[in-house]
């Protein structure tokens, strides 16, 4: 049997804790892509690179809104095309299966995702790539819908199978973005509070 540990609210705490919460809010809203990076540790990088190996896919990206709230800009990737990417592209919100994911805060998974008129094909014509499958999960944080991470196979010539996420693909990523999330948020904590030498 396991005995429950009973955490209760510091009485001290109580009257900081509006303080707090609207400080968390204000640094959730000034993290875009350009300080993204320096929130990334080893730990957090295996994370996220976990959740994408474990979905299997060829490519990943954290996807977070700009700082002019028009655009979701790739903050994090992973794979062959990462350099192409980061710093080198936007998606507009008002286009595309990325911005509906952020938009409606659903994830998303489509496993022919190239005969979907709403795919945005800006990234795949920058690339010189077709994306063939994609899967998309919403990613709060602090409270808020931030970005979003995706990952995708991408159609080689060579390649005569069809590849495809499955349920437990899905799960993977949602599982590694909140955990990312998490990460991030005990950081910028601990940062604000002084805790933990961060």
């Amino acid at each position: 049997m396991t005995a429950r540990l009973n955490v209760l609210p510091e009485s001290a705490f109580a009257e900081l804790t509006p303080a707090l919460v609207e400080r968390m809010a204000r640094l959730g809203a000034e993290i875009h892509a350009e300080q993204f990076g320096a929130l990334i540790d080893p730990l957090i990088e295996r994370v996220i690179e976990r959740g994408f190996r474990d979905a299997g896919a060829h490519e990943g990206t954290v996807w977070l809104v700009d700082a002019t709230g028009e655009f979701l800009e790739p903050a994090y990737a992973s794979g062959a095309n990462a350099r192409q990417i980061l710093g080198r592209f936007k998606q507009p919100l008002n286009a595309g299966l990325i911005s509906m994911v952020f938009a409606t805060e659903q994830p998303f998974v489509e496993n022919e995702v190239s005969k979907n008129a709403q795919q945005s094909k800006l990234l795949d014509t920058q690339l010189n790539v077709r994306t063939q499958a994609m899967l998309a999960v919403p990613f709060q944080l602090l409270n808020a819908c931030r970005g979003v991470v995706s990952c995708v196979h991408l159609k080689h010539a060579d390649d005569g199978s069809a590849p495809g996420f499955q349920p437990e693909h899905l799960a993977a990523v949602q599982a590694a973005a909140a955990l990312l999330a998490r990460l991030i948020e005990y950081r910028l904590l601990s940062r604000v509070v002084g805790y933990g030498g961060e």
